[in-house]
């Protein structure tokens, strides 16, 4: 077994380094000197016989070789850390309170909680749906997950899953869709965000698609209209399998586009809990197989 040539304190060393892209502050958390971590990351690359960070103008980044090896392991280090504090004795019931944007709810988080629950009882989960404004300071937030590309002030931000947008519609109105040009004659729904529809469009190689039908703050509600025949809705498929499955809504081309990701985040000056960390390590894990 590969992990067996490894030692774990070297392993948790990285990913911790990793974690702070700062070999000093991961020497704080691991209450090490900042030569023991160098040490300990030039004695991993030797084993590796390959680079794990590089030094750039922005300060210390990850290498590819370093980005591919430090998700896993951390997820893996907070699962253990997360699993071991909350099966200790007596321990207290532990509240966690996380803002969701309610398409993600939909498509992923809600039929994977009874999974969540049952591996971390302790855990009083507490969910709060925005759409997608959220201040995680004022509104006592341990975690959001949010769309978008990851640059918000004073915030760690987590890829999770990409979700690129496509037209959803009803199966009525998919049957008289040929080409994508045939749009233009269709009442295209919007959400808050007005570029969404120019930069498919963009995509599919048309010119720009003015969408002057409805505007939905929830891209689930969107999607609900376009199964009613309200009109097109601009929506991420991976949150509709269900709806797509069940032939309520149809995807009438394969022209997709990317103009963001969903991502966990938490704010800086929020010290992570056990409860936090075992959600992480949870979600991550959930979601690997739908990357």
């Amino acid at each position: 077994m590969a992990l067996a040539r490894y030692s774990l304190n070297t392993l948790h060393v990285f990913a911790a380094a990793a974690r702070h892209l700062n070999f000093t502050r991961a020497a704080e958390t691991l209450c090490v000197t900042q030569a023991a971590v160098s040490h300990q990351i030039k004695l991993l690359e030797a084993q590796l016989g390959r680079p794990l960070f590089v030094r750039t103008a922005r300060g210390l980044q990850l290498s590819d070789e370093g980005a591919l090896l430090a998700a896993p392991l951390q997820a893996a280090f907070d699962q253990i850390d997360a699993a071991l504090l909350l099966l200790e004795p007596q321990a207290p019931a532990e509240r966690l309170t996380v803002g969701v944007v309610g398409t993600f709810a939909h498509g992923v988080l809600l039929e994977r909680l009874p999974a969540f629950q049952a591996l971390h009882p302790s855990v009083e989960l507490r969910l709060q749906t925005h759409n997608n404004k959220v201040d995680l300071a004022t509104e006592a937030l341990d975690y959001a997950i949010r769309f978008g590309d990851g640059a918000w002030r004073s915030v760690e931000a987590e890829p999770l899953l990409d979700a690129p947008l496509a037209p959803l519609c009803s199966p009525a109105q998919a049957a008289s869709l040929r080409r994508p040009e045939d749009l233009r004659r269709c009442v295209l729904l919007r959400s808050y965000r007005s570029e969404d529809w120019p930069a498919w469009s963009q995509a599919a190689g048309l010119r720009p698609l003015v969408a002057r039908g409805p505007q939905f703050d929830s891209s689930v509600l969107m999607a609900q209209a376009a199964q009613l025949g309200t009109g097109i809705a601009l929506a991420p498929p991976a949150m509709f399998r269900r709806e797509l499955q069940q032939g309520r809504l149809v995807q009438p081309f394969d022209v997709a586009v990317d103009v963001g990701r969903y991502w966990l985040t938490r704010s800086l000056t929020r010290e992570p809990r056990p409860a936090m960390l075992a959600f992480r390590a949870w979600l991550l894990a959930a979601l690997q197989g739908a990357r």
